[in-house]
């Protein structure tokens, strides 16, 4: 599929071809400009719209407010490169990774067809997450990226973002080659740490959660980044209970995730 949305050609030149066997087509975006850093995060989004036709229109609309990504991957399996990887994609927003900002610099950013939350999330088919995987494991062969950096957009923006949410089958990239997994702890009793608490274990979680990589404060009040923070890393990594309640199981697959990087 290669579209005509981008008809202003920039100094480095036209993608005439996708930078990834996997990809389809072009369907080329003027939303990018130049990268300020290398490339050290992979992204994964859900387009948040009712279709992926409608979702692509809007990557390369150059129209405000821009957006853009480098790929996307429909539901049947089909990949679309948008943006080159030599260039910066408007695709994460403001947010933060590692006490870094200006993500769109560092990142490659995957749209994954999906209705999103706001209308009628959905498991991602089998053909989507086969792309999804092929896609990333050739990005990783031009890029130093860190299976601790393949991220979830609500990784680095929690306070905005849900994408792409908690049916996202991270087990199954990590499984090959794509990403970090730990299992997550079961359900059980303990401790538990929610918004308004505070004192030295809620300290204790934030700092925690900011040697994972997550942007946050540690203040020892337990408020409403913090609790975005924690539902976040419960879509990511403990996807059978997302409620922002930092529980015994969260505590613990937060500790495991951080010995296993």
């Amino acid at each position: 599929m290669t579209g005509s949305c981008d008809h202003d050609h920039h100094h480095d030149g036209p993608l005439e071809r996708p930078d990834s066997p996997w990809a389809g087509g072009l369907a080329l975006s003027q939303n990018h400009d130049e990268r300020r850093a290398p490339v050290d995060i992979l992204l994964m989004h859900y387009t948040g719209m009712k279709d992926g036709m409608a979702a692509l229109q809007r990557l390369c609309d150059p129209n405000p407010p821009r957006v853009s990504a480098h790929y996307v991957v429909f539901e049947d399996g089909e990949i679309v490169q948008c943006v080159a990887e030599s260039r910066r994609a408007w695709h994460a927003g403001a947010g933060s990774w590692q006490g870094r900002e200006d993500i769109n610099s560092r990142s490659i950013g995957i749209e994954i067809v999906n209705p999103g939350h706001e209308w009628g999330y959905r498991p991602f088919p089998e053909a989507q997450i086969a792309a999804v995987i092929n896609l990333s494991r050739d990005i990783l062969t031009r890029h130093a990226i860190a299976p601790a950096c393949i991220l979830a957009h609500s990784d680095t923006a929690p306070g905005r973002k849900q994408d792409p949410g908690e049916l996202f089958p991270w087990q199954r990239l990590a499984d090959e080659g794509v990403g970090l997994w730990v299992p997550p702890a079961p359900l059980q009793p303990g401790p538990t740490y929610r918004r308004g608490e505070e004192g030295p274990p809620v300290q204790a979680l934030q700092a925690l959660l900011g040697m994972a990589g997550y942007g946050l404060t540690v203040t020892g009040v337990f408020d409403a980044a913090t609790e975005a923070v924690v539902t976040a890393f419960q879509r990511h990594w403990r996807q059978e209970r997302v409620d922002g309640i930092a529980d015994a199981s969260t505590l613990r697959t937060l500790r495991d995730l951080l010995a296993a990087r």
